[in-house]
Parts: C-alpha cells; structure tokens; sequence
C-alpha cells in the first residue's frame, strides 16, 4: 500500500495514503450487502432487495460515506502494522471527509491524509542521569519487637480471675450496668436516656482509650456494688451524629471485677501458643520472622 510520512511536531506522525482501487471496490461491495441484510424496504424481504432500488431508496451518497469510512479505517490499520508505526489511540482525519466522499469512485484509487499519535523521542544527556545516588530508607530489626510479640500472646492466653477485696484498677475486666443520658441544659433538668447508651452485664476491659473517652478510666477506683456517675464528652468526630461532641453523664454499677493472670514465659507456654516445643525455638523463629521482615520493608524502599 502506497504511503508518505511526515514527523510532525507534538509527537504525531503525518500519513499520505493512497486506498488501492481493489480494497476501495471490496469495501463499497461489502457495504451495500450490509444494507441490503438490514434495510427494511416495503415490497421487498430483507435481504432481497434490489441493489439498483436500494441506492435510490438510501441514495448512493450516503452508502459510499459508510464505504469510505471502512475503507479508511481498513487501510490505516493496514499501514500502521505495514510501517511498524507504534500508535497510540486513534487516527485523526486531515482530509474534508465531504471532500473525499465527492471524489470516492469504487473501484479506483484514492489518497487521504491522516495524522496519528506516537510515543514522545526522548534524548537523554549521560551526564545528566549517570552517576546518580539514592538513599533509600532502612528498616532496621528492633529485638524488642521479640518481646513485645510474647507479650501480646501472654495476654491473649491470660486467665480471668475475680476479685472482691480490692477496688477496680487499670488492666482489670470489670462486668457493669450503665445507662446514659445527655447532661442536662440547665440545673435540674431531666433528660431521657439516649438510644444505644443503656447495658446490663457489659464487659469492658479496663484499657486506655475503650469506648468513650474518660469512660474505663473512672470505673479504675469502684468497688464491687458500687454505683457512679460517670461524665463524659463524646467526640466531635463520633459516629452518632446526635451525639458528637455532647456532655453525658452515665449511671454505672460495678457488679463483677476479673483480673488478668498471665501464663508463665516458658515451653508450655511456647507449645500452646505455637507449633515449637521450647521457649528458645519459638524465640529464635520470631527474630528470624522480624530480621526478615525488616529485610523486606528495605529492599519494598
């Protein structure tokens, strides 16, 4: 297939290409037998009609537009892997397209002109990009994390113990009844309680940070049967919408108190919490698991 290029500025190519009269016929062909399968004519099945009735029905115009859009679409497909010409997107139409149709003849040749978009030709100085350093961030193993990991296991593993000589303190699993209501607006004023802010038999670990702040916290000093009033504020950014950033006041009873008792650091533990039979097994495959870890994080870096 004849063809001219042309760079042209912002990384386009420019194509000269002349349509060859056999694909110019084949297409037109081809085009009229699409619309003979689909034109609904009066008189005539689909399919039969007659290719002299069908052109004056559709008029020869608007068939040879449809031809000539194949057409070119078929031969830039054609010049683009003829030319290894690496594309990007579609062609744009240089040629009038109205132009081009008034000149069409099927059957004979006929040039058109088209742009497409390639990738950008990139020149690089080697002095420019050689010799380069990067730093890159390195994450070093932290043996503590051994310990630390162990911990969290003992802590998973503990035993619930109550208590009942001593009052709640920090770190403690305390059973309560609670029910909230916003503080009220003025002095004296009776509020309903809230939906969501009223439980029998709650279980709450005694953690900084759990449920509303300040909550836990002032539950650490009451001892078993006791009844408080717990004040708090929810947060600006709380869920309920109805409730961010009000004052609340909660009715709590402490009805039971547990204490956490750790299982001792040693292989039984080592065998309930793992697949190692020994304390000293499981501690060297978890520094090998963070030394690898911090491995990783490095080279991802």
């Amino acid at each position: 297939m004849k063809v001219t290029q042309e760079k042209l500025p912002a990384s386009q190519i420019g194509l000269e290409i002349e349509i060859p009269s056999d694909l110019s016929a084949k297409t037109y062909d081809r085009t009229v037998q699409n619309f003979r399968r689909s034109a609904n004519i009066p008189g005539f099945r689909k399919g039969k009609v007659p290719r002299q009735i069908l052109l004056q029905r559709l008029g020869s115009q608007r068939i040879k537009a449809a031809a000539l859009e194949e057409a070119i679409q078929e031969a830039l497909k054609k010049v683009i892997e003829q030319e290894q010409i690496e594309a990007l997107g579609n062609y744009q139409l240089n040629s009038d397209f109205d132009a081009l149709v008034g000149e069409y003849t099927p059957g004979q040749p006929l040039t058109f002109s088209a742009k497409v978009d390639v990738p950008p030709e990139v020149t690089l100085e080697e002095d420019k990009y050689q010799g380069l350093e990067v730093r890159v961030e390195e994450v070093k193993y932290e043996p503590e994390k051994v310990d630390e990991f162990l911990e969290e296991r003992r802590v998973e593993q503990a035993t619930l113990i109550p208590i009942e000589e001593r009052p709640a303190q920090m770190g403690d699993v305390a059973i309560v009844d609670f029910e909230g209501r916003l503080a009220p607006e003025t002095q004296g004023e009776e509020t309903e309680p809230f939906a969501g802010g009223t439980a029998e038999d709650f279980e709450v670990e005694l953690v900084e940070g759990k449920l509303i702040p300040g909550f836990v916290e002032q539950i650490a000093g009451m001892k078993l049967e006791e009844k408080k009033d717990i004040q708090v504020t929810f947060p600006e950014e709380y869920g309920n919408e109805e409730l961010a950033g009000k004052d609340a006041v909660f009715a709590v009873t402490l009805k039971e108190l547990k204490e956490k008792e750790l299982p001792e650091l040693d292989d039984d533990f080592a065998k309930e919490a793992s697949e190692f039979e020994t304390l000293a097994e499981l501690r060297e495959s978890l520094v090998t698991r963070f030394k690898k870890e911090a491995e990783d994080k490095t080279a991802q870096n």
